[in-house]
Formats: C-alpha cells, sequence, structure tokens
C-alpha cells in the first residue's frame, strides 16, 4: 500500500481508479495521467514500478492542484465571502444551508449547533 498525494491505494485497484481517490482528480484526469505516463489504466498499483510511481507523484506536483493545496484554497474562498459578508458566506459561518434549502422542518443539525 502506497500514498501518492495523501491517498491511499490498494495494490489490487488499477491505476485509474486509485488516483481517482486523490481529491482533486477525477476520471477523466485519471486517465490524462496513464496517457502521458504511457501506462495502460487497467494495470494494478502492485505491478507499477517504484520509478513509475515516482513518475506519477511528479506529474500530479507539477500539474495538479490536490490535496491540502485544494483544500485550502476553498478555505480561502470562504474566508474571502465571508469578510465581504456575501450571503453565501453568512449562511457558512452560521452553518447554516447554503443553497436555498428548506430550513423550516429540515436541516435540523444546522439549527441545533445555532440554538446552542
Amino acid at each position: 500500500m502506497s500514498y501518492i498525494s495523501g491517498a491511499r491505494s490498494l495494490p489490487d485497484e488499477q491505476v485509474r481508479i486509485a488516483s481517482t481517490k486523490m481529491d482533486g482528480i477525477g476520471p477523466k484526469k485519471a486517465i490524462q495521467l496513464c496517457y502521458r505516463l504511457g501506462i495502460s489504466g487497467n494495470i494494478k498499483m502492485n505491478e507499477l514500478t517504484k520509478y513509475q510511481i515516482d513518475q506519477i507523484k511528479q506529474i500530479i506536483a507539477q500539474d495538479h492542484v490536490v490535496h491540502w493545496e485544494l483544500k485550502r484554497g476553498e478555505r480561502a474562498d470562504i474566508e474571502r465571502l465571508i469578510s465581504i459578508s456575501r450571503y453565501y458566506g453568512i449562511r457558512h459561518q452560521d452553518g447554516s444551508p447554503l443553497c436555498g434549502q428548506r430550513t423550516h422542518t429540515n436541516a435540523r443539525t444546522a439549527r441545533m449547533q445555532i440554538r446552542k
């Protein structure tokens, strides 16, 4: 079992499926990653050499925003919305539903946190 960009990859998973476990890499980017490396996406992770795993890590670090960088960017966007007092930011701050969901009878967890 190896860790690539903070995501645990199981040895019996295919490369394209294992790479989608990383935050910021979906099915399309996983296929592109395999194509750039010149390997089949159907190869299992335990069949890769150490050199190929290092290449995967290197390409991901160069070209993709993944894991902590992605989460840090999302958090910075939310903090910016809160600082300029946008409605979306205020809903984040209160812990209320954001996208127009009903709050009269639903979102009980969020309402309980507000009451305390």
